[in-house]
């Protein structure tokens, strides 16, 4: 049975009032916080370098606009586009649209790696290799503790991932225990409970080539993973070589959540409640509900950013926020998904 659609729209045009929602959303953005800076000025801030306006742009207006705002909104975006993508990606993979990008144990494992580095006064750069390590190394003890325990079994492969993030959090925590209560300590906090506060150019330039390259490959899988969402054998069936496949996407959903993890720390739920809502609107065919979550999970994102960084006169980490409001979907949908299987 699968979800009604809340959307009487078709979805090309619903995917198209997203995307134009989206960047009004952006523009808005920009001109948000404690310099307020009106819709229409933003934008003729944004096209000073191509014409130049009636009123001169000062610049007080450019450094707020390009280099405070524009690069954490544009990491923003990216990141927020990139867990949705992951989680559409993995609930279709499990055929389980209860699960989410953390439940392979890759944020968990990335969360050790970037901890570690922070630990150790690594670069950013050292950082984001720490993460990407240890978020795939998470991946591959979860594969081999799956393979040991039940081989090809779906509810075995999400428990083994419950079992390598249980391990990488206890990691996390000692690593925490043993870092200087003064400095590293309340980073370590700080970075964990996940923040864009930091975010500028070359933290956006660090990142954008991975998580583009990974999520251009997952769009252009979402045919297979609809065959899979069919079951293993169905998919054989069809042709496809499962465990090549089930693998390449593991591998590029620890990327982008391994690169995002890096950058502003551990964003949680986003994944997990984003593919519902483009489900609700464009419907289960993964051809169309990925591309609608991409877009959703930037403006999710976006707007929770905003919030955390204009509700209150010190910043409210992303964390927080994403958990608050995750967690209460999160039950409504699994409310929805258990009447759901009494109607069948």
């Amino acid at each position: 049975m699968s979800e009604p659609s809340a959307a009487r729209l078709s979805p090309g045009m619903t995917i198209g009032l997203l995307m134009i929602m989206l960047a009004l959303a952006s523009i808005a953005s920009l001109g948000i916080g404690r310099y307020d800076i009106a819709f229409g000025r933003v934008v003729e801030i944004l096209l000073s370098p191509l014409w130049s306006p009636s009123i001169p742009v000062t610049a007080t207006e450019a450094n707020v606009v390009f280099t405070v705002r524009l690069p954490r909104i544009l990491l923003t975006l990216l990141a927020g586009s990139g867990l949705a993508l992951c989680g559409a990606a993995m609930q279709g993979l499990f055929r389980n649209p209860l699960v989410g990008p953390q439940v392979m144990g890759v944020s968990s494992g990335a969360a050790f790696g970037g901890v570690l580095a922070i630990l150790f006064d690594l670069t950013r750069y050292a950082l984001l290799g720490s993460s990407f390590l240890f978020g795939l190394s998470a991946l591959v003890l979860c594969y081999a503790l799956n393979g040991v325990v039940s081989r090809r079994n779906i509810l075995a492969l999400v428990l083994a991932g419950v079992i390598v993030s249980g391990f990488f959090a206890a990691l996390v925590s000692l690593v925490q225990y043993l870092a200087d209560t003064e400095d590293k300590l309340p980073a370590m906090v700080f970075w964990l409970l996940g923040s864009f506060a930091t975010a500028n150019w070359d933290k956006l330039l660090l990142v954008v080539v991975p998580i583009l390259l990974a999520s251009i490959a997952l769009l252009g899988m979402r045919w297979r993973i609809n065959i899979l969402s069919l079951g293993d054998e169905d998919a054989r069936a069809l042709g496809i070589k499962v465990e090549p496949l089930r693998w390449t996407i593991l591998i590029l959903v620890s990327c982008i959540v391994a690169a995002q993890v890096a950058v502003s720390g551990v964003v949680g739920w986003v994944g997990l409640v984003v593919p519902h809502m483009a489900r609700m609107l464009v419907g289960p065919d993964h051809r169309v509900m990925m591309p609608a979550a991409l877009i959703i999970g930037a403006l999710y994102l976006l707007v929770i950013d905003t919030v955390a960084r204009v509700a209150t006169s010190s910043e409210i980490p992303l964390g927080i926020l994403t958990a608050l409001i995750g967690t209460p979907v999160f039950a409504l949908v699994l409310r929805q998904t258990q009447r759901g299987s009494r109607g069948l």
